[in-house]
């Protein structure tokens, strides 16, 4: 997990990277027949682009800023991990990208990689414990978000097998790490703490047919690179299974997916001091996204979460709801609503130095008062934003401004937020996203 008896796993969401195609529209049939018609029939089919020819270099940068209206004295906003700084600007990724990514439409062997470098405040949050997590004293850090090589073998179910193998970001969840593929620049309590961040194994994803693909895997665990303490507890393997559905022609997606395996780093006790069976004691993150175009303009999502660990004998999970409502070309507003329940309190939680995070994942020592917990909270949070595309040279494509309004409610009486004095938080953010 993103920390062991501390805090749950972060992830984003690979539903929407596994976008489907859209159906011809059948008012075009006509036209496109009659050119058909035409054609010369003695014309040679175009020849295929070249694998080099298919490579992508590419990157973006990301900043903002979020204000918190009860100025907390130790400057954090609870519960948040990549908007947590309260009332401060910050850069929050500067991501490059090299990659060539699987055809979609391979029939044959085909093979591809992604390599993905970010530096910047929210590295802080997504190393592998053990890389690179010691390289920088700073708030900005630097991690290699990606770095696999990926093939297709054909005859394996009616679309074949895609295969990654090297470390990969989880395809769990609703929210992605790279923020360009997210639409709020605040993140739920799911990608915070209910699911992985990063794997280091292989993963498979089998197109058994047009509608059904199944999702098989063997990892080090969860945001864990291989080496000293990261493979701890190897005594018992770790993965993840699932399936996708892809249904009324693509537009509406089912991603279903569980990691299981024992991720408690040595040493790690109960919340009673009680020591844990490290290399026994099972962590299960359980995640079912789904994606419905309900029509050009409004698309729903809806991210279902479960966590329970044996070890640490608690349990967290909720729902979060998401509406994306396309009103022309440059604007787009976007809503969420999410409730997540921490059982113990073993889950979320708030980090003040740059080390804390990643020390809380590898079990080591934190100073007294950097980390602090939200207790036992049912954590509810609305918030509502806009995307802004104003126009810009064809170079920076998707450049986006994200202003955002959030409220979180503590629904069970706890006082979590702003120096855990409050039951509530008030915050005020906007970044933007230059892409290149």
């Amino acid at each position: 997990m993103k920390a062991t008896s501390i805090v749950g796993a972060v992830a984003l969401a690979a539903i929407s990277a596994s976008s489907q195609g859209q159906a011809a529209d059948p008012a075009s049939a006509p036209s496109e027949l009659a050119q058909a018609q035409s054609a010369p029939t003695d014309q040679a089919p175009a020849a295929p682009a070249a694998w080099a020819d298919t490579l992508k270099l590419s990157g973006h940068l990301e900043a903002g800023i979020t204000g918190n209206v009860d100025d907390p004295h130790d400057q954090r906003n609870f519960g948040r991990l990549f908007d947590d700084h309260s009332n401060r600007p910050v850069l929050n990724q500067f991501m490059l990208t090299a990659e060539r990514p699987l055809d979609p439409k391979a029939t044959g062997w085909d093979f591809g990689f992604k390599t993905q470098i970010m530096y910047g405040s929210d590295a802080r949050f997504t190393h592998l414990f053990n890389q690179l997590d010691r390289v920088i004293h700073d708030t900005n850090q630097l991690d290699i978000v990606e770095a696999y090589g990926s093939l297709h073998a054909p005859g394996i179910g009616e679309g074949g097998m895609d295969v990654k193998l090297g470390q990969f970001v989880s395809p769990m969840g609703a929210e992605s790490i790279d923020a360009s593929q997210n639409s709020l620049y605040s993140h739920s309590y799911i990608f915070n703490f209910g699911v992985p961040a990063k794997h280091t194994g292989v993963l498979t994803t089998t197109h058994l047919t047009e509608i059904v693909d199944l999702y098989a895997g063997i990892d080090t665990g969860v945001n864990a690179w291989i080496g000293e303490k990261g493979m701890n507890n190897d005594a018992f393997p770790k993965g993840q299974v699932g399936f996708g559905l892809n249904l009324l022609d693509g537009n509406l997606t089912v991603l279903a997916l569980s990691h299981i395996g024992p991720e408690n780093p040595e040493g790690a006790t109960t919340s009673t001091g009680a020591p844990i069976r490290v290399n026994s004691a099972l962590r299960y993150i359980n995640d079912i996204t789904v994606v419905w175009k309900a029509s050009d303009a409004l698309t729903l999502t809806t991210d279902l979460n479960y966590i329970h660990d044996d070890g640490l004998h608690t349990s967290g999970g909720g729902i979060a709801q998401y509406a994306a409502y396309t009103i022309n070309d440059w604007l787009t507003v976007i809503g969420r609503g999410e409730i997540w329940r921490d059982d113990n309190g073993a889950f979320v939680a708030s980090f003040q130095t740059p080390f804390d995070f990643a020390n809380s994942e590898r079990g080591l020592p934190t100073l007294p008062g950097h980390v602090v917990g939200g207790g036992k909270t049912t954590y509810g949070e609305l918030t509502l934003g806009l995307n802004l595309k104003p126009p810009v040279p064809k170079a920076f494509d998707g450049f986006v401004i994200r202003p955002e309004i959030r409220y979180d409610q503590s629904l069970n009486g706890t006082h979590p937020f702003n120096d855990a004095k409050m039951d509530h938080q008030l915050t005020l953010a906007a970044d933007f996203v230059l892409p290149f």
